[in-house]
C-alpha cells in the first residue's frame, strides 16, 4: 500500500497563505474539549450496561465551536458522573459525517472523536476545506490542541468491503497567495 504522510497546516488552525499566524488564528487552533457536548437527535437509545448510547436521525453534537454531524453516532461514557452528568471518553459518528470549526469543514464517512487524546480521526472518502484550499484522502488525524493534522489516502475498512481514495493517494488543491508585480 502506498502510504502519503502529509502534515497539514490547512487543517482546523493554520493558514496556507501566510507564515506567521495571527492572534485569531491561533487562538482557534486549540479547542475547549472540556466545554459541555450539547446534542440533538431524533432517537436516543441508552445501553446503561454497556455504558453507552447510540443516537440516531439528523445527529448534531456541539462542543465549543466545533458542530459534528452525521446520521448515526455512539457516545461512550465511563460510568464515572462528576457534576450530575456522565463522562464521555469517545464519539464514534457514521453516515455523512461533517465536522465544522469557524472557517473550515471537514467530511468523511465515518468519524471516531476521543475525548481523552482531544483527537478526531476521520475515515473513508476524508476531505478537508478551508477557504479554497482542499484536501482529500482516506484517513485524517486533527489533533485539537495543537489543529496539527495528517492525512494519508490509505484503504479503509467499512464492514463489507473496501473503499480506497483515489488509489491510496492524497489529493488536494493550495490557494496560492497573489503577489504585488
Amino acid at each position: 500500500m502506498t502510504r502519503t504522510r502529509i502534515l497539514l497546516p490547512i487543517a482546523f488552525g493554520l493558514s496556507l497563505t501566510g507564515v506567521a499566524l495571527t492572534g485569531a488564528m491561533a487562538a482557534q487552533a486549540a479547542h475547549d474539549s472540556g466545554a459541555p457536548i450539547d446534542f440533538s437527535a431524533a432517537h436516543i437509545e441508552l445501553q446503561d450496561k454497556a455504558k453507552q448510547a447510540i443516537l440516531s436521525g439528523d445527529v448534531v453534537v456541539k462542543q465549543a465551536n466545533m458542530t459534528l454531524d452525521a446520521a448515526r453516532m455512539t457516545v461512550h461514557y465511563t460510568g464515572q458522573i462528576i457534576g450530575g452528568s456522565p463522562q464521555i471518553s469517545r464519539l464514534d459518528a457514521a453516515g455523512g459525517v461533517t465536522v465544522v470549526r469557524p472557517g473550515q469543514r471537514a467530511s468523511a464517512q465515518y468519524a471516531v472523536y476521543d475525548l481523552n487524546s482531544r483527537v478526531v480521526t476521520l475515515l473513508g472518502n476524508v476531505r478537508l476545506q478551508q477557504g479554497s484550499n482542499t484536501l482529500n484522502g482516506g484517513r485524517a488525524h486533527i489533533n485539537l490542541d495543537s489543529g496539527l493534522a495528517t492525512m494519508d489516502g490509505s484503504a479503509v475498512g467499512n464492514g463489507s468491503g473496501t473503499t480506497r481514495q483515489q488509489n491510496g493517494r492524497v489529493t488536494g488543491t493550495f490557494s496560492a497567495p497573489k503577489r504585488n508585480p
